[in-house]
């Protein structure tokens, strides 16, 4: 139990009695037994009900239960205890659900048209309530026992219950012992609350999913767009805790987000969340809600790093961009191959809500040095359905459109879709979609005319299997260089890179004066047979701007059975650096993986560089020339220059 600091009520077999006993002295015009006070509302009240775990469970079962009230609409985020009702013979009779969210709890029913969806961003809700636009007679709190100010807390739901008792003709609220006192904007003062019912209960507690191996991928492939010292805003879900425990080696990570969860009291224990590097709010969790466990109300109880504020501040778009570096992960139902997205609706069926994620993507993509990203499996209905698209289904909701989708990720990894065309979004996405529904996904894309022709249809590769040959090397100059397997979305990328190479590194590299890269070939250069060839691409990044700077390849070679044959190229601003020695060792451990026994190349008799690398790690290199000034270069793996160091280690 979560002791408010006023009132211990262990010492009396029914603490409910000594609780109004104590308030009644206190406040004797506004304590009220539970049945005189849900007999105040009128007929036909609209009601404000509190929001998930903070909601006021033990008046709104004697709401249900008073057999006198009818035709009343009640207005609630996530209903919990309401939900239990909704297959109860004459509940609908007597009342109207309006949901701002169609939870888990509320699916079934949303399905067999029991509950109304109300679509609205969380924002803007308090804004409804306070124009009118939806209004209330009635509002149904939890707060805690007043402070010796007369003040009590919302606790754990924030939320947008202030702009309702503002607005409320009659505030109720269920005065509970047991509900944390959070600090921030969370306070009522009970000059605020029309009637008082003192009822001590546990909160409603939500376990955390279990997590499986899919939403272990996501939450990987999630982290790795994570810098330290960015500011998190997570959801609830097994995505979002997926994506929680692949953060255990950040450092000084903040949090502004709507909701927090048990997913983040490990982070905040082992030092991980520390608000250090937050400019707006330092030093301080800003959130709205708490959903989770004892353990959580624990956390949050008199804790004056977590500030709870109503969602038009904690969800308002520009307050959110006020935070550098905020990095907004949501997920969706499904996404369209032009990355318009899905998140509140299955075809005509409300499946979920606008929630916060509008909100926190438009104020993300605001933030200097955020990001927005979409987080999704890639199938569903047991890997039957593709979640990404050719088109969204008939009925479904744009949640939001192309322009506010940066990242999508799935188990198959990353798609940046920011800034790009239509032709590149289709390739990012499909290259994250699940292997099977990805060549239809390209054949429809080619009928909408979004890609080219003979675009070729990217390999069923699984991107997390690549992830394994992906590695970083440090420049001497400090310049951090990504290398990981080209994949199909760099054809526009490796464009880039051929155009900006000089004449002379071409030459080197294709024995002829190549002018042009066009769609035919920097397609073919970029998909490729996983493991028999393979390509890296090396990559510097300026914020969230990629750039291919060298690529290193090797291909199987007919001629020379059991060896493949080697090749790269580096930008000329980049020589010098050690990256042609670098992709030629991590080639070689990659190709030693597929039973290669050594390499080929051939090479200009003028590429001393080219020439260089090769004595370096392989000196007793076979050379043999061909004519033309051009070398045939044939490198046993066996005898590297790491493998001859060890022997000579073994001998000595």
């Amino acid at each position: 139990m979560v002791e408010n600091h006023l009132f211990s009520l262990i010492t009396d077999r029914d603490p409910n009695r000594v609780l109004f006993a104590l308030l009644k002295d206190r406040y004797p015009k506004k304590v009220k037994k539970v049945e005189r006070a849900i007999r105040e509302i009128r007929q036909g009240s609209r009601i404000f009900i509190g929001t998930g775990c903070g909601e006021p469970q033990y008046l709104i079962r004697h709401l249900v239960n008073y057999p006198y009230v009818r035709d009343m609409e009640l207005f609630q985020i996530l209903p919990f205890t309401i939900a239990k009702y909704l297959d109860e013979e004459g509940f609908l009779d007597r009342f109207t659900l309006k949901a701002f969210f169609v939870s888990l709890s509320l699916r079934k029913a949303a399905e067999e048209g029991k509950i109304n969806y109300v679509p609205a961003y969380l924002s803007e809700i308090p804004m409804l309530f306070d124009t009118k636009r939806i209004g209330l007679e009635a509002a149904l709190i939890q707060v805690t026992p007043p402070d010796e100010h007369g003040f009590c807390s919302l606790g754990v739901s924030v939320d947008i219950t202030k702009s309702a008792i503002r607005n409320a003709e009659l505030v109720i609220a269920q005065v509970n012992p047991q509900l944390p006192k959070t600090w921030g904007d969370s306070f009522v003062h009970v000059d605020d609350i029309d009637i008082m019912v003192p009822y001590e209960e546990p909160l409603y507690q939500t376990i955390p999913p279990a997590l499986d191996e899919t939403a272990r991928r996501i939450g990987y492939f999630v982290s790795r767009l994570i810098e330290d010292g960015a500011t998190l805003q997570v959801g609830f879900g097994k995505i979002p805790n997926a994506t929680l425990s692949f953060l255990k080696k950040k450092k000084d990570l903040g949090v502004h987000t709507q909701m927090i969860s048990d997913g983040f009291l490990e982070l905040i224990e082992s030092g991980v969340i520390t608000n250090k590097k937050k400019n707006f709010h330092p030093g301080k969790i800003i959130t709205s809600l708490a959903m989770g466990t004892e353990k959580l109300y624990r956390f949050v109880n008199n804790n004056p790093m977590v500030e709870f504020r109503p969602s038009e501040y904690v969800n308002h778009p520009n307050i959110i961009a006020r935070n550098d570096n905020l990095v907004s992960i949501s997920t969706a139902l499904e996404i369209d191959v032009t990355g318009q997205v899905c998140t509140d609706s299955l075809g005509y069926t409300f499946y979920s809500g606008m929630g916060d994620q509008v909100d926190f993507i438009r104020g993300a993509n605001r933030s200097r040095g955020g990001m927005s990203i979409i987080a999704l499996p890639s199938t569903a209905k047991n890997g039957t359905v593709s979640r990404i698209v050719s088109h969204l289904s008939e009925g479904a909701g744009v949640t939001n459109t192309r322009a506010d989708t940066k990242y999508v990720v799935t188990e198959y990894g990353i798609a940046q879709l920011y800034g790009k065309d239509i032709y590149q979004r289709v390739m990012e996405l499909v290259q994250v979609a699940h292997p099977r529904f990805r060549k239809s996904l390209m054949e429809k894309a080619k009928e909408h005319h979004y890609i080219f022709k003979d675009q070729i249809t990217p390999s069923k590769e699984d991107w997390l299997a690549l992830e394994r040959y992906s590695t970083d090397l440090v420049l001497p100059d400090g310049t951090k260089v990504h290398f990981r397997a080209i994949r199909p979305s760099d054809e526009f990328m490796s464009r880039n890179f051929f155009y900006k190479l000089e004449e002379k590194s071409i030459y080197y590299r294709f024995f002829q004066n190549v002018r042009e890269w066009p769609h035919e070939k920097a397609q073919k250069w970029t998909n490729i047979t996983y493991g028999k060839d393979m390509a890296l691409v090396g990559i510097i990044q300026d914020k969230e701007v990629e750039e291919i700077i060298a690529v290193g390849q090797y291909a199987y070679d007919p001629e020379t059975p059991g060896y493949a044959m080697v090749a790269f190229i580096v930008r000329e601003n980049f020589h010098g650096m050690g990256i042609s020695s670098f992709l030629l060792r991590h080639l070689e451990k990659i190709a030693k993986e597929y039973k290669y026994k050594g390499f080929t190349a051939t090479v200009m008799e003028e590429n001393a560089p080219m020439i260089h690398v090769i004595k370096k790690r392989y000196p007793e290199a076979e050379f043999s020339r061909e004519g033309g000034g051009i070398f045939f270069i044939k490198m046993d793996f066996d005898a590297s220059s790491d493998e001859v160091a060890k022997e000579s280690k073994k001998k000595g």
